[in-house]
């Protein structure tokens, strides 16, 4: 498995990072042969959130990889909090207190890595700071990041708190790719020509901020998967091709078309298949061609000016 480094740190992490929102539909047995393939693949970089499963996702990842400090070293995890029923909260008290819930669920004493899981409008960047630099002190947290969030919101964190903030959890896919055609139809009088997240794109380029696409085979918001549906003939049509240009899947070229954009990304898979994940993990080995690139950017509806 390929490696970049995660932001402005000193991790090395896959290039493919393996979701674990969905370990919850799988029985014992099928959540060790789940991670275990990820793991034989190289792809020991796994995203968790205190919310997915209700928590139950953490403890179940902990059974089937069979937690132990010998384990532990060879495993990256990330987690996510903020996210409570009915509202966001990012207060110091919430943040200590779901450090500690996902670690015990992870049966680990440290986190790799802890996002903020969507923005709360009502952050005070104080608390998070103190929060953070209690987390950090204590051992807890080794470095941190967001997720969902535009530049002047990392920037009013920046402001507080010490520790760089090395990645953003960003919905990036071939469909859902707004924070790409903004960026190509500057000045035009068109929607796609809306910049509707702040350039976070090229924010976090400029400030080496690893992007996590999340949900990289979706359209819409959770309506569905792009591959092999017919709402988009041309676009699995073309992507097709190019699998079968390079004697892959179509699951490895949606993930490859990420791969290719040169922000280094970090997408995260969602797929609780073996083949699936597999098939996302060998992307790591496909660069497509500029052409390649493009023809599936326009075969999805994108428009070039």
């Amino acid at each position: 498995m390929r490696t970049i480094k995660l932001g402005t740190s000193n991790l090395d992490v896959p290039v493919v990072a393996v979701g674990c929102m969905r370990i919850d539909s799988l029985d014992k047995k099928e959540a060790e042969a789940f991670v275990q393939t990820s793991l034989d693949e190289g792809a020991n970089f796994f995203d968790h959130a205190d919310i997915y499963g209700g928590g139950k996702c953490e403890e179940i990842f902990a059974e089937a990889v069979q937690m132990s400090p010998t384990v532990r070293e060879k495993l990256i995890l990330q987690s996510k909090c903020g996210i409570r029923q009915g509202q966001f909260d990012f207060s110091k008290e919430h943040i200590l207190s779901s450090v500690d819930g996902i670690l015990k669920r992870l049966n680990t004493e440290y986190l790799d890595i802890l996002l903020l899981h969507r923005p709360d409008a009502l952050v005070e960047p104080e608390e998070v700071a103190e929060a953070f630099d209690q987390l950090e002190a204590s051992g807890k947290v080794r470095h941190f990041g967001v997720s969902n969030q535009k530049p002047m919101q990392i920037e009013l964190l920046k402001k507080y708190v010490k520790q760089p903030l090395v990645a953003n959890q960003l919905q990036l896919s071939i469909t859902n790719a707004n924070m790409i055609s903004n960026g190509v139809n500057v000045n035009m009088l068109i929607d796609e020509s809306v910049d509707r997240d702040g350039s976070i794109l090229d924010y976090c380029r400029l400030h080496d901020i690893t992007i996590q696409p999340w949900s990289p085979f979706q359209y819409g918001f959770f309506e569905g998967v792009f591959l092999d549906n017919d709402k988009f003939p041309e676009l699995n049509a073309e992507i097709n091709k190019v699998a079968e240009a390079h004697g892959v899947s179509n699951t490895t070229i949606a993930i490859a078309w990420l791969l290719r954009h040169p922000a280094n990304m970090q997408p995260v898979t969602g797929t609780m298949n073996i083949q699936r994940i597999k098939d996302c993990i060998k992307a790591s080995e496909v660069k497509l061609s500029r052409e390649e690139w493009y023809g599936i950017y326009r075969a999805a509806g994108n428009q070039l000016p």
